[in-house]
């Protein structure tokens, strides 16, 4: 049996756009086209599902099976091959679809006789819209020629199921559309802050007017001066972002670049064009599968790999001929920007004056979009998932980086209230600026170090604007997390150097590389594991791959010749893992040392306590580190036996619980007995209530994100400590679940700001 000729996709593509323009309503013209695809394809059924609310893939029109199953053949998002084809966003090929797992028979339709198979989902905007299936009795493997023909097809089918016409006949799952009332979505904070203005949809919603080319080598030249204009612009947003982002920064830029160049995405393009569609239409086929298969993906760095390609092809419209768009880099009001996703490199197109807010369908807190708004001061939220479905351009929103919030189209009360929340916030930022060059000194005279947290140059340039002690916790895996290879010694040492130059003596802590787990790394091969929040990950990961460890020791080293090295080891187990790892260190000194550049004038060695094993060897640890850090998130997960990733019990244990307490106060007395240094970082270091408590058991030096000292350092200043600890203490016998309540009340007794 013969298959679609190469000029078929041309020709069959003509006849199908002859059916869309012919009068007569949309399910006639969507029965036509399906007979058409039967006849060109040369198979004996074509059949197209449907989605439906409820995720109800409904038999909407078949050349083949029975008639009477249309509209009563219906399987659920994942259910059968049809199913599976929608929920994977993937197309099926199979010789022998009766023999497959998924396959789900319904008698009505009478395809027991068939069983050849290949379908693939209908996607508008990269949502899986319906399927489309062609099927054969004899038992074949579709040509890949066939595939990529019924997926063109598919393209066109997506334009007539999303038409008015046929919309207005059907409910499916996606017709949100155009609301007017008032919307509240809630998501996550990426960056911190409060904003309001007008929606901007990001992604350019330009209808393909036209599907088929008239001329495929006037299509292709096209093509080709997009993608000139295109890497032309890209490279102009380099040179122009030069002296505005340090160099980990752009390493994300540079690596924006080398996608704008791929030679893989851009052959995708041609080979659409080449099948017989226009530039734009071609432009959407390849976006769409993109973003089809972003939802397949859960790998934190291929998503934003794909995410860039998503953002290339939003760029490739416009810089086709004839395309009005809003002019990013001059909006004329204050404006909230919605995507799906965005790359650094496209936060940057808009306008700073009037770019107020971002929000977000997907994104997370280490995305390159969330790193540099954060340099830039700009809010974002989120993991809005259905943000694309409430928002209409032009939309007046209210953005709450504080708690994660959206207001869509918000009333009156809404925004008098936000307002208010606005003024406040000002008002707290004014105070905490205010208390900036006051020392860290309780009200009864204790002195206290208030350090940040830091993984890139973007936030060490901001330090002395923060009040900050110094840089308690430097996270030096986000240089290679934004990377697509391993940084070379040398640029991890000029990293290392310009922090330690920035801070101008103010001590800094690095810690050596924290990844696995959530944080992977793309040229880091590694397998999936079941729980790798404790799997293969942080030092586990430096000592089993100890020229790693080496080459980001050395850079340390290297970086801190002729002045003081401070640096820790992250999730030690056992007391013969730091050995390990600091028998390492100590040859690099010596190394170094032999070197004109010299070593270090002191090297400081410490070590994160985050597993509870470790609270057993510590009066043996005590003798070997110079001071030690509490690594209160990964404490607190391991303590409790909670994925701090999972929403269903990461809320279940509190911070302020009694045996947490007792377990943080153990670790202070030992090391005050010992006369090492403690401090803590991680989420409770930034929380002033949780602070509060932490004074209470002995913690005098703390390390939180920059933007929670202000309010830290608030609380510091209003707190009598003498009288706190005999408190704190007591709590640390109770038998609560929490004694959150308990410390509100002694801190409205005592006037301790929290």
């Amino acid at each position: 049996m013969s298959g679609l000729g190469i000029s078929a996709p041309r020709l069959l593509l003509r006849k199908l756009h002859q059916v869309m323009a012919a009068h007569g309503d949309a399910e006639q013209r969507l029965n036509e086209i399906v007979r058409l695809i039967a006849n060109n394809m040369i198979a004996e059924v074509c059949s197209c599902y449907l989605r439906r609310a409820g995720d109800v893939l409904e038999l909407y029109a078949t050349e083949g099976l029975k008639k009477s199953s249309i509209h009563q053949t219906r399987l659920r998002l994942g259910e059968g091959l049809v199913g599976d084809i929608a929920a994977r966003a993937r197309p099926l090929n199979l010789s022998d679809a009766q023999s497959h797992p998924q396959f789900a028979y319904r008698p009505e339709t009478g395809e027991e006789e068939y069983h050849s198979l290949l379908g693939t989902p209908i996607l508008r905007g990269g949502r899986v819209i319906g399927v489309l299936v062609v099927q054969n009795r004899t038992r074949r493997t579709y040509t890949e020629e066939e595939v990529e023909a019924l997926q063109t097809v598919a393209m066109v089918v997506a334009e007539l199921v999303s038409s008015e016409q046929m919309v207005a006949a059907t409910e499916f799952s996606d017709t949100a559309g155009n609301a007017t009332l008032p919307h509240h979505v809630t998501g996550r904070v990426l960056a911190e802050g409060l904003a309001a203005g007008y929606a901007l949809l990001h992604e350019p919603r330009i209808e393909v007017l036209h599907t088929i080319s008239e001329d495929r080598a006037q299509e292709l030249e096209r093509l080709n001066s997009a993608v000139s204009a295109l890497q032309s612009s890209v490279d102009k947003l380099l040179t122009a972002t030069n002296t505005l982002f340090s160099d980990e920064s752009k390493d994300i830029f540079e690596a924006y670049k080398m996608f704008a160049h791929d030679k893989g995405w851009l052959k995708k393009l041609q080979d659409a064009v080449k099948t017989g569609l226009t530039t734009e239409a071609a432009i959407k086929r390849v976006q769409d599968d993109t973003r089809a298969r972003m939802k397949e993906i859960t790998d934190p760095y291929l998503r934003e790999r794909l995410s860039e390609l998503d953002d290339l092809a939003n760029r490739l419209y416009l810089h086709l001929d004839g395309r009005k768009q809003i002019d990013r880099r001059n909006l004329d009001k204050d404006t909230v920007v919605v995507a799906r996703n965005m790359g650094a490199a496209e936060l940057l197109d808009y306008d700073r004056r009037h770019l107020k807010a971002v929000i977000l369908a997907e994104g997370t807190r280490s995305s390159h979009v969330a790193i540099v708004a954060r340099a830039l001061g700009v809010p974002v939220v989120g993991q809005c998932k259905d943000i694309g479905e409430s928002v209409e351009q032009g939309d007046f929103i209210l953005v709450d980086g504080e708690h994660g919030q959206v207001f869509l189209r918000p009333g009156d009360d809404v925004q008098e209230a936000f307002a208010r929340s606005q003024g406040q916030r000002e008002l707290r930022q004014a105070k905490y600026a205010a208390l900036r060059d006051k020392p860290n000194i309780s009200k009864d005279g204790i002195k206290l170090s208030l350090n940040i947290n830091a993984g890139l140059l973007i936030d060490v340039d901001h330090f002395p604007e923060l009040g900050a002690d110094g840089i308690g916790l430097f996270r030096t895996e986000l240089q290679f997390m934004v990377r697509s290879q391993m940084p070379k010694i040398d640029e991890q040492t000029e990293l290392y150097s310009k922090v330690l130059d920035n801070l101008n003596g103010k001590p800094v802590i690095f810690r050596t590389l924290d990844v696995g787990g959530d944080k992977l790394l793309p040229y880091l091969k590694t397998k999936a594991e079941e729980n790798p929040a404790m799997g293969w990950r942080a030092i586990r990961i430096g000592l089993d791959r100890p020229a790693l460890l080496r080459s980001q020791l050395r850079a340390m080293v290297r970086a801190a010749a002729g002045r003081e090295l401070s640096l820790m080891f992250p999730m030690i187990a056992e007391v013969s893992e730091f050995l390990e790892a600091k028998a390492i260190l100590n040859k690099e000194i010596e190394r170094a040392s032999k070197k004109d550049s010299g070593a270090p004038t002191k090297v400081r060695v410490g070590t994160m306590i985050e597993v509870p094993s470790i609270i057993w060897q510590l009066d043996h640890l005590l003798r070997e580190v110079d001071f030690i850090s509490v690594g209160s998130n990964d404490l607190m997960q391991f303590f409790f036996a909670v994925d701090r990733g999972n929403p269903k019990i990461s809320d279940r244990y509190d911070t302020l619980s009694p045996t947490l307490l007792t377990l943080l106060r153990e670790i202070a007395n030992k090391c005050a007995k010992a006369d090492i240094p403690l401090s803590i970082c991680g989420d409770i270091a930034g929380r002033p209530l949780e602070a509060m408590a932490l004074l209470g058991l002995g913690y005098r030096n703390f390390s939180m994100s920059a933007e929670t000292l202000g309010r830290v350092k608030e609380m510091v200043l209003s707190a009598d400590i003498g009288k706190l600890e005999s408190f704190v203490n007591k709590l640390c016998g109770a038998r609560d679940h929490s004694v959150r309540d308990q410390l509100r009340a002694f801190a409205r007794d005592h006037s301790i700001i929290v």
